[in-house]
């Protein structure tokens, strides 16, 4: 139970109507959940307004009603506090109800269209290896120290949030690593929350659907670091143009990362095989199963951000070169005649070029490229003719099937997919709609010594059609087409 007087201190209030002492057990802006004694944020949201389920919340329980335009009758027996901003708002309460969680943490959080994943994971299994307590949000699962949760969004909504993080404290983690999605800066979940440190990774073509523009989409990933404070880190990629305007008014420390300009932190790939690489990191040499250059970028991101977090250079250099590949990110399936099975989250045009570009460097001689990929439906549009037209150029055979189709038409997604294919490029597609089917056309194409890239999902272990979640998981599929083979 908190006294909503000590929720509400530092929040911009227009105006309150009632006692502020009210004792209140619960903070929600889902009107389902508004129990008795809760108080009930009203959220302007994306697909509906919080502030037509006031009158819900009320009779469920809520004792205090937190909106940006109340009625002027207001509601017997209920505290009305009314703000300028009620999505921020929900952000500040949320961690003052919690304790303030965060600033009893060393937070980083990882922002960019491609690498968040990879660089939370790796860095919580970093500071867990060097002997500390660690929290992780990630899309794959979140980790409080070492109970695993399932992760149902890249970044939780504030009261989630806020509620995982103070596990963490309570759980005595000393640092936590999470992702930071453009949807989560855009709706302010992460207000309230006090970084010690930022990473940028690399801005393309994403989340179109979502924030319309390119540039609303930029915005979105600088309001993060427009709101770190004086004592934390800016760490950004070099490479990736955007990382000056991620840093224009930023309050925190800047610092950089590149494999290709001049930074305060640097590698380069001395050896690349389909096992793995070799990294030159500040002239040390460090070999690690990971494949590609934005892994390499990766990779380097984690080190610096170690290394600013106060890891030793030996000590992050050991425990860099023992490190694994993320679930689901080019992990590595090999069957017994000798074809590589490669699955991959790349479902951006600039991640399924890295990737593609990646096992075309590694691949040699009359070794062939069998590429199978989808789009999401319900999800930005514009990138499904260039991810097709990508993944044909790069492959020997390109077979288009089913992604998440979620509520579309799965024909009319592969249409779209195909519109980006000139006649060439045609002549080494298939279509497959069925996910299962065309992994398993996909490994019966292939010879001893080829591969077999499937892409799009990952690490997920479901694929949901018209709003129904079926288990589904690319890397159970590959190995029983692998074994299959046998028979």
């Amino acid at each position: 139970m908190k006294v909503l007087d000590e929720i509400l201190n530092g929040i911009e209030v227009i105006r309150v109507s009632g006692d502020t002492r009210v004792m209140v057990s619960s903070i929600t802006s889902d009107s389902g959940k508004a129990g008795t004694g809760a108080v009930f944020v009203a959220v302007k949201g994306t697909r509906t307004d919080g502030h037509l389920f006031i009158n819900q919340a009320v009779s469920s329980g809520a004792v205090v009603v937190v909106c940006e335009k109340a009625p002027p009758e207001g509601f017997p027996g209920v505290v009305t506090v009314t703000v300028p901003d009620s999505a921020a708002a929900l952000g500040y309460m949320a961690s003052a109800f919690w304790g303030n969680p965060s600033a009893s943490l060393r937070l980083v959080g990882v922002t960019g269209t491609n690498g968040k994943t990879t660089i939370a994971t790796l860095l919580y299994r970093m500071f867990t290896e060097l002997g500390y307590k660690c929290g992780l949000l990630s899309t794959v699962c979140n980790y409080v120290h070492e109970r695993q949760y399932e992760a149902s969004h890249t970044t939780p909504d504030p009261v989630a949030l806020n509620g995982i993080l103070a596990e963490m404290v309570d759980a005595g983690c000393e640092y936590a690593f999470m992702e930071v999605s453009s949807h989560a800066s855009d709706q302010k979940r992460i207000a309230g929350i006090e970084f010690s440190g930022g990473i940028f990774t690399n801005l393309t073509h994403d989340h179109l659907d979502y924030h319309k523009t390119f540039d609303n989409y930029l915005a979105a990933k600088k309001r993060f670091f427009d709101g770190l404070g004086s004592r934390a880190f800016a760490l950004v990629n070099a490479d990736d143009r955007n990382s000056r305007v991620m840093i224009q008014n930023c309050r925190a420390a800047v610092h950089s990362y590149s494999l290709t300009r001049l930074a305060e932190y640097r590698a380069s790939v001395s050896e690349l095989r389909l096992d793995g690489m070799s990294l030159n990191i500040g002239g040390r040499e460090v070999w690690t199963p990971f494949l590609g250059g934005f892994n390499a970028s990766n990779l380097l991101a984690v080190y610096a951000a170690s290394r600013l977090l106060g890891a030793a250079e030996e000590e992050a250099l050991r425990v860099l070169s023992a490190l694994t590949p993320v679930a689901g990110r080019l992990e590595i399936i090999r069957s017994e005649e000798g074809i590589t099975g490669l699955v991959d989250y790349a479902h951006t045009p600039d991640a399924l070029k890295n990737v593609t570009d990646t096992i075309n460097r590694v691949r040699m001689g009359s070794v062939k490229l069998i590429t199978v990929i989808g789009a999401g439906g319900d999800r930005d549009r514009t990138k499904r003719p260039l991810m097709a037209s990508i993944a044909a150029a790069a492959s020997d055979v390109l077979i288009l099937t089913s992604d998440n189709p979620r509520t579309e038409d799965q024909e009319r997604i592969l249409d779209e997919m195909e519109a980006g294919l000139n006649s060439v490029l045609r002549k080494k597609m298939m279509r497959i709609a069925d996910r299962r089917s065309a992994i398993r056309t996909g490994v019966r194409l292939a010879v001893p010594g080829d591969i077999v890239l499937v892409a799009g999902k990952g690490h997920e272990t479901y694929q949901e059609i018209n709003g129904i979640r079926h288990h589904f998981d690319d890397r159970e599929e590959l190995r029983n087409a692998f074994m299959d083979l046998n028979l």
